[in-house]
């Protein structure tokens, strides 16, 4: 039985504070996150704001890495699905290290990762009592992950720049989707559901 697609899965204040931020990136700091030093010289910024922003997305990114860990090491996670979210859990964590390299080529210092027992306590770990909990907990992570990503794309002017904020939605729209065919729920009803 599958049970329906629900965008009220949103988490928690670290997604808020990002949307909340107007996430809006710089030309300049999109085109260092692309690896695309050469398209940003010459162009201007305030670098402050670009590294408050990309420091919360790391954050996000440093949640979602520690949630993968929590849920690999809780035993409630069988082979196959263990493998996949060990695979997005790198997918995680190079996202983390593109916004960590990014940040500092801003002059910005990257927002430290906290410790495990931190996460566990801000993600309820201990209500996690099965596979399914697990499961569900990565979903809407990464339903929160793909609309935070999406929500600065309009802000950009550039097209190579949207593209690089694209990529790291599709990611989270990737492991979203998979996610929620693991716990058998059905998929978005109708087109555009993600980033409203």
């Amino acid at each position: 039985m599958t049970t329906p697609f629900n965008t009220t899965l949103i988490p928690a204040a670290s997604r808020r504070g990002f949307l909340r931020t107007g996430g809006t990136l710089s030309a300049v700091a999109l085109s260092m996150l692309a690896g695309r030093e050469a398209l940003a010289q010459g162009m201007k910024a305030d670098a402050g704001k670009d590294v408050e922003i990309l420091n919360i997305a790391l954050g996000l990114e440093h949640e979602a890495i520690n949630a993968y860990q929590l849920g690999a090491g809780s035993g409630l996670l069988q082979k196959p699905v263990l493998d996949v979210a060990v695979q997005f859990q790198g997918h995680h964590k190079a996202h983390r290290d593109a916004l960590a390299a990014t940040i500092r080529k801003l002059g910005g210092q990257p927002v430290a990762e906290k410790k495990i027992d931190d996460y566990a306590k801000s993600l309820n770990a201990a209500a996690l009592k099965s596979q399914a909990d697990v499961l569900d907990l990565a979903a809407r992570l990464e339903l929160g992950a793909t609309n935070a990503y999406l929500s600065v794309i309009p802000a950009m002017g550039d097209r190579e720049l949207a593209k690089v904020a694209a990529r790291l939605a599709a990611d989270e729209t990737m492991h979203f989707t998979v996610l929620t065919q693991a716990l058998g729920r059905a998929l978005p009803p109708g087109a555009l559901s993600f980033g409203a």
